[in-house]
């Protein structure tokens, strides 16, 4: 069985993200599992995901106790379809970051993160990043994006960071 995951970081509710974007919500209408590297900033938002897939989320720098309580640890390891995930809202500065999250999650076979709002999908010897950017808050980065990964028997079979705006 293929399994369709939908990445998203940095949704910053409700400043940026009012309810979900129709282009979003198209995506997420085809996942069977959602994973949200922080930010979400409000808890309403991943209580509306919720309702497209199970929900995996991480705390960030902007979330409050509200969505800590919903079930937002700081970092988070789980498997999927057999491949091993770790995630993290901020991975820390570009130079050095395959190896320090390697050193930080040792188990992994992907790490999710978000914090920089800049898509990113790279592939170190043994192990990859990814952010999917941010769907509501582009910052300096010419769409929002989202990300998409399909998993089975352990192995990431695609990546995608998709533009939805």
């Amino acid at each position: 069985m293929k399994l369709r995951v939908v990445v998203l970081a940095d949704t910053h509710a409700p400043r940026r993200w009012k309810h979900c974007p129709p282009k979003v919500a198209e995506h997420l209408a085809e996942a069977d599992v959602i994973l949200h590297a922080g930010d979400v900033c409000v808890p309403g938002v991943l209580d509306e995901l919720a309702e497209f897939a199970p929900v995996h989320v991480v705390a960030g720098n902007n979330d409050g106790p509200d969505v800590v309580a919903w079930g937002a640890p700081e970092t988070l390891e789980l498997t999927l379809e057999g491949l091993n995930i770790a995630m993290i809202h901020d991975s820390g500065q570009k130079e050095g970051r395959v190896t320090r999250m390697r050193t930080r999650f040792p188990n992994a076979d992907l790490v999710v993160y978000g914090h920089s709002h800049i898509p990113m999908d790279v592939a170190g010897a043994d192990l990859r990043i990814f952010n999917p950017g941010s769907p509501t808050d582009r910052r300096r980065q010419p769409q929002g994006t989202i990300g998409e990964l399909d998993i089975a028997d352990g192995q990431l079979l695609a990546a995608r960071i998709i533009p939805v705006t």
